[in-house]
């Protein structure tokens, strides 16, 4: 009788890697590349805001690898630096519209009635305002910044996690396991943690992988309009709107961080589509 080989643990793991969407792997690859940009500004001894008289450096000069902007700043490192800005606000922006956004849309799918009617209103009504208009209303009231183009970008993400959240809850909460949790006298509050947000944590993962690229392109608008960072703090935005000026005497100033940019979006979307991918019974079968 002929003995079956008993597949290694290793032929196992590249064997489940190979089947993971190429969305996935791609997404997950070029998120790898930003990290490594984050992880390289904190290692990297050169201040980003440091100029020096070596002025519109070409590229490969001595000690700026990527050339210097109109002020001697190293390109480098600004552009790294800025990796790790947009990183932050990104994870605060979509920190904001989740948390705001599950807690609404749980609201509104599990209990319903006149809730779901005026939270659907307020959600709509929030979902037409921009992520612009409601970064220049906030700075009207206080100062353009940082701060506000993350509870900007946050507020306008909080009606698509809220949308997610309340499809999750219709779809789950009329299911016989929920009815019987009822029926055993357990409280709406302990089925909403126990029983409903397990099974509608993959759709808002998913979601939000797409709003962090939603967060990271948003975030160079609003620096490039004077809205979001401030000088002298790198971002990526600013780095556009600053090299817009001389960009014909060099373009490397500009090409990096818009080539920054595209990797970053490009990332969080190719991760949220295989994400989603991988998530499906139905095309993971």
């Amino acid at each position: 009788m002929r003995s079956q080989a008993v597949p290694s643990k290793t032929s196992r793991r590249s064997s489940g890697w190979a089947k993971l969407p190429i969305a996935l792997k791609v997404g997950s690859f070029l998120i790898l590349l930003v990290l490594l940009m984050v992880l390289a500004s904190t290692l990297n001894p050169v201040d980003p805001n440091a100029t020096t008289p070596h002025r519109l450096a070409p590229l490969f000069s001595p000690g700026h690898p990527l050339g210097t902007d109109i002020l001697g700043r190293d390109t480098l490192a600004r552009v790294l630096a800025g990796a790790q800005n947009a990183l932050y606000v990104g994870l605060i922006a979509v920190g904001i519209g989740l948390s705001v956004g599950l807690l609404l849309g749980v609201l509104a799918g599990y209990l319903g009635g006149w809730l779901d009617q005026i939270l659907s209103v307020l959600l709509e009504a929030l979902y037409a305002l921009p992520a612009l208009l409601i970064a220049l209303l906030l700075a009207a009231i206080f100062n353009p910044g940082v701060t506000t183009s993350m509870v900007a970008i946050g507020l306008a993400a909080v009606p698509a996690f809220a949308r997610v959240a309340r499809a999750g809850v219709l779809s789950v909460k009329t299911l016989p396991y929920i009815e019987a949790a009822r029926a055993l006298g357990m409280g709406s509050g302990r089925i909403m943690l126990r029983h409903v947000l397990p099974n509608i944590i993959g759709p808002l993962v998913v979601q939000a992988s797409l709003a962090f690229a939603v967060a990271i392109l948003a975030e160079a608008a609003l620096s490039y309009l004077g809205l979001g960072t401030q000088p002298p703090n790198p971002s990526w935005g600013r780095m556009l709107r600053e090299a817009q000026s001389y960009q014909e005497l060099t373009p490397y100033p500009v090409i990096f961080p818009g080539l920054a940019i595209g990797l970053a979006v490009l990332g969080f979307n190719l991760l949220g589509d295989g994400l989603r991918d991988y998530l499906d019974p139905r095309k993971r079968s």
